[in-house]
């Protein structure tokens, strides 16, 4: 069984608590290495307070650990791409992303606008024909860093579903009706080395402060982690129980450090607010789309 992390962090240590969290499942960062990807969750314009994104000052924490147990000289990007609802140049200057690169010297990466080669993957019976952006199959090591939060057509969105995100097709509600296949389908293709929960503020029916970072190497023991955490049944998720079927983990988890129980007990369940967050989602992806068929 694979190995999942569970830190609460005091104060604004953040680095500590991501290098305990790493150490906690025996990871270490290779050597060697000279490009690295981060990919956070900025599915919409919600700031970080919200939950539903993640924070920069995570992000910032992160590259400050990369060098220092790396080197100075890495080369580090962080990737995100357009969505029906969302534009890259716009969320990285509204989420603190481009303040971010300027104070830390890494680049930002839209995936939507990447050079990269089409590859035909398997899930199921299905056939996919994906794209697979340049700066992703050219990293060295990469590093995902998504949110758990509550999702309508999933029912949980969290590593696996983050992935998602690095489909440079914009026009992604197209997707929607075969979502967790597709979901698989790209994390077979882009398979990332480390996957690191940004669980400061988690979303619920109001943003609370978890101060809760996990890790693992296995995106599908980290996800069914993170759903039972948040008092979903993994083996009811269909993209998570999809991705062990496909060889991408196990959704048996042997947890490490806090007891996951205590963050359980205190994690946002599902209410007004988040309806609404998902409501207004819904309705910026609808409008998207009478835009794009009027173009």
């Amino acid at each position: 069984m694979s190995l999942v992390s569970f830190v609460k962090i005091d104060g604004s240590d953040i680095k500590g608590g991501i290098r305990e969290s790493l150490n906690l499942i025996g990871y270490r960062f290779p050597n060697n290495i000279r490009n690295v990807v981060i990919k956070p969750n900025l599915c919409y314009y919600w700031d970080f307070s919200t939950g539903q994104t993640t924070d920069p000052r995570f992000v910032a924490a992160l590259i400050e650990l990369i060098r220092e147990e790396m080197s100075s000289n890495v080369d580090i990007s962080v990737v995100e791409s357009d969505a029906s609802a969302m534009r890259c140049k716009f969320a990285f200057r509204m989420l603190g992303y481009e303040k971010l690169a300027d104070d830390f010297q890494v680049k930002l990466v839209n995936l939507s606008k990447d050079k990269g080669e089409v590859v035909d993957v398997r899930v199921g019976c299905r056939l996919f024909r994906l794209k697979v952006p340049r700066t992703i199959a050219e990293a060295d090591l990469k590093i995902n860093v998504p949110k758990i939060k509550y999702m309508q057509h999933t029912k949980i969105s969290c590593a696996l579903k983050n992935i998602f995100g690095c489909n440079p097709n914009p026009v992604k509600f197209r997707y929607h009706p075969i979502l967790d296949e597709t979901i698989v389908a790209l994390n077979k293709i882009m398979r990332f080395n480390i996957h690191i929960l940004d669980g400061l503020i988690a979303s619920g029916v109001k943003p609370y402060k978890m101060n809760l970072i996990m890790a693992s190497q296995d995106p599908v023991a980290f996800d069914a982690a993170a759903a039972k955490m948040a008092g979903v049944n993994p083996k009811k998720v269909k993209h998570i129980v999809l991705a062990a079927r496909e060889g991408l983990g196990n959704i048996d988890y042997v947890p490490k450090g806090e007891r996951s129980e205590t963050f359980a007990k205190k994690f946002p369940r599902k209410g007004a607010v988040t309806k609404l967050l998902a409501f207004a989602y819904e309705m910026a992806v609808k409008t998207s789309i009478i835009n794009a068929e009027i173009t």
